[in-house]
């Protein structure tokens, strides 16, 4: 859906590396809209650098965001927050990912299923980021091979249901369609 008030295409999805800044501009995306924002965060704070990675991207939002944590329910979050018509972001779909495979709760192919038919039926912005994982060497053992294919496929999935995706690398980002 383009939004006629900013002419921005959503769903968007915003691919990076590690620090590339993918998650600093998908939130500048979503900042085009009126406020209020949601932020689905799909992190767990299992360890100090994550709770204070956590506590950076909270205070960088600021107060005009509401946070959601989904580190397995994505599908349900967005569902639910259909009809309120906030700008959402969703930062990360590879720790979302990571997290299925590590809880064995999901089948994540399916989920990702969910995702895709859900993010084509929504009535709000939203901005999808994600981590490209398949530019590196191929890793040494399954689970983290099983990761980098599920990561592979997945971002080739949304990227079908976007109309708008973006490649940040070095803090520029590149616009892959829309």
């Amino acid at each position: 859906m383009e939004n006629s008030q900013t002419g921005i295409r959503t769903p968007s999805l915003v691919l990076g590396g590690a620090r590339s800044g993918k998650s600093s501009f998908a939130e500048s995306i979503v900042c085009r809209f009126p406020p209020p924002y949601v932020y689905v965060a799909t992190a767990q704070p299992l360890d100090e650098e994550m709770r204070l990675r956590i506590r950076l991207h909270r205070d960088r939002r600021g107060e005009m965001w509401e946070t959601i944590e989904a580190p397995l329910e994505l599908v349900a979050v967005l569902e639910a927050l259909s009809g309120r018509g906030k700008p959402v972001l969703v930062d990360c779909i590879t720790l979302w990912l990571s997290n299925m495979l590590c809880s064995q709760s999901t089948a994540p192919e399916a989920a990702v299923d969910r995702l895709c038919q859900t993010i084509e039926a929504l009535d709000y912005p939203l901005v999808i980021v994600s981590n490209e994982t398949g530019a590196g060497i191929v890793p040494e053992n399954p689970l983290a091979r099983r990761f980098r294919d599920l990561s592979g496929f997945t971002n080739q999935r949304l990227a079908a249901v976007c109309p708008s995706a973006y490649l940040l690398v070095a803090g520029l980002p590149v616009r892959l369609k829309g």
